[in-house]
């Protein structure tokens, strides 16, 4: 075999990873500040807008139906974290127990330290979101989420509130904090959507 001067292989990329992103076997943690210790006892979980208004504990939320979830978890940082392992209540089984208005076009994930991220429900429906309750066989530990946090594994992490108190169903969209300070409103990984200009 012949190979002329500067010639390079080329691999196949990666089909897993996104572009611009790096595999990490790590789990960086990331937070807008403190993190919050909530505990399972005062936990609940807040459903508002345009739904049927609820709210269930710890005990309340954890008897309804679970599921096992494993997939890759991609941050807006540039890492990715492949076949990760979850456990939690699908929003699919959320949303109909709430009786969500046909008019809501969001949800608004509120989390106890005030952070809030928006999600259009299309990307919250048909098996693509849970709320996690376990992670890797334990409980969420406090750094990554737990005791429960929002779960969406196709957009950039970001948009998988940590330590999750409410979902807030709103006709129209309305940015979370991430979104009004530069960060794409949607976040897709496989387009690159990390800011408002990509």
């Amino acid at each position: 075999m012949v190979v002329n001067k500067g010639f390079t292989a080329k691999r196949a990329p990666n089909q897993r990873l996104p572009p611009g992103q790096y595999e990490t076997q790590d789990f960086p943690v990331l937070s807008l500040g403190p993190t919050p210790h909530v505990q399972k006892e005062s936990w609940s979980l807040e459903i508002k807008g345009l739904a049927k208004p609820n709210k269930w504990n710890w005990k309340e939320f954890t008897s309804f139906p679970i599921n096992e979830i494993k997939t890759d978890i991609h941050c807006v940082t540039r890492w990715s974290k492949f076949d990760t392992k979850w456990k939690g209540i699908s929003m699919d089984y959320i949303m109909k127990k709430s009786q969500v208005s046909p008019k809501a076009t969001h949800v608004i994930a509120h989390s106890s330290d005030g952070y809030t991220t928006n999600i259009p429900i299309k990307d919250l429906t048909g098996g693509k979101a849970w709320v996690a309750v376990e992670y890797e066989g334990q409980d969420i530990p406090a750094d990554h989420g737990g005791p429960a946090r929002l779960f969406v594994p196709h957009l950039y992490f970001w948009k998988s509130a940590k330590w999750l108190n409410a979902l807030e169903f709103v006709e129209g969209d309305k940015p979370g904090f991430w979104e009004t300070r530069g960060y794409h409103n949607y976040g897709d990984p496989w387009k690159e959507q990390r800011f408002s200009f990509d």
